[in-house]
């Protein structure tokens, strides 16, 4: 993704945060709309939140947990085996490489934003940061999936013991879990690593399937665990990035890859659809990426030259109904 279109979507991140805060009238913190001049960061403004009785801040929550991979992970991958720990990533916050795999914030820290707290403390760095555990926990790895990939970080499963290991040993209370929300990203590594395990295309809708399935049972344990309401990503268009567009000179999406990542969000929302049916309060909820960048890159096909409020605003229409969802129902 180039520098541009980097900005882009960062923007369009923290603008429909923005807009969901109109709409929900949570309190959200200031920030600018371009990752270049994000580095005004919210934990110099979380202060201005006022905590009420039941945990939460003028009607935000409290905590997040988070549960994925390289768009959600601020720091769990080892130093000395990843790049995201090198310049350039980080030049535009924190103004140095610090885990993330950015120039800048990745999705954890807008939610964070929205939710009007600082950014979760990566799991990795807990016994040193005890400070920050008040703001929940970052448990993603870059690379990682819903099972083992090709990067030896814990699997979503791994990730969810743990966060239960916490939970055990009292790091976390039941009052603790009740104003929190847990993010679930999971951005097409489990795909990746069967394409490079020599996967075929006729076993890849079982494959999919298979992934599916264990998603199901990972949001159950993260609510059973007491996490009273879960965003977990759709997959984004995996066709449109570099490495699939390569044979088109970045030119053309991929559209047998697109082809596998609408069954796969198609069987995420039957999922989710499936366990708010036997779950009082339907607690779960399906941030659509898909649709969100794939109306920037309609925008951009159709004026090349346009990069502005409107293309922003149209990534963040596809998003803003389910964070109203999640705080509308808090």
């Amino acid at each position: 993704m180039d520098e541009q279109n980097k900005q882009l979507v960062f923007s369009s991140v923290l603008l429909f945060i923005f807009f969901t805060a109109l709409l929900t009238g949570a309190h959200v913190v200031e920030g600018s709309s371009s990752s270049s001049s994000s580095s005004s960061s919210s934990d110099q403004h979380h202060h201005h939140h006022h905590q009420n009785d039941d945990g939460r801040r003028d009607g935000s929550l409290k905590k997040l947990f988070v549960f994925g991979d390289s768009y959600a992970d601020t720091g769990n991958n080892k130093i000395s085996i990843t790049r995201s720990w090198k310049f350039p990533y980080g030049v535009t916050f924190p103004g140095k490489p610090t885990g993330r795999f950015s120039d800048g914030r990745v999705f954890t820290d807008y939610i964070a934003s929205f939710m009007g707290i600082r950014s979760p403390i990566p799991y990795r760095w807990r016994k040193i940061g005890k400070n920050l555990l008040q703001h929940g926990m970052n448990f993603a790895y870059g690379g990682t999936g819903v099972f083992d990939t090709l990067v030896p970080e814990p699997n979503m499963t791994t990730q969810i013991k743990f966060f239960d290991q916490l939970v055990v040993d009292g790091v976390y209370t039941k009052r603790d879990l009740d104003a929190s929300i847990a993010l679930v990203s999971v951005a097409g590594n489990d795909y990746s690593a069967y394409t490079a395990r020599n996967g075929t295309v006729q076993g890849l809708p079982a494959f999919i399937t298979t992934v599916v399935n264990q998603m199901s049972l990972n949001l159950k344990q993260i609510h059973g665990l007491g996490v009273k309401k879960i965003a977990v990503t759709a997959l984004e268009p995996l066709g449109c990035l570099p490495d699939a567009t390569a044979m088109s000179s970045y030119q053309k999406c991929n559209g047998t890859v697109n082809q596998a990542v609408g069954f796969h969000n198609l069987l995420l929302q039957q999922m989710v659809q499936k366990l708010n049916n036997e779950t009082k309060g339907s607690p779960f909820v399906i941030l659509d990426f898909y649709s969100a960048f794939m109306s920037v890159f309609k925008k951009q096909a159709n004026h090349p030259a346009t990069v502005g409020p409107e293309t922003v605003v149209d990534f963040s229409a596809n998003l803003i109904p389910s964070l109203y969802q999640i705080a509308i129902e808090f």
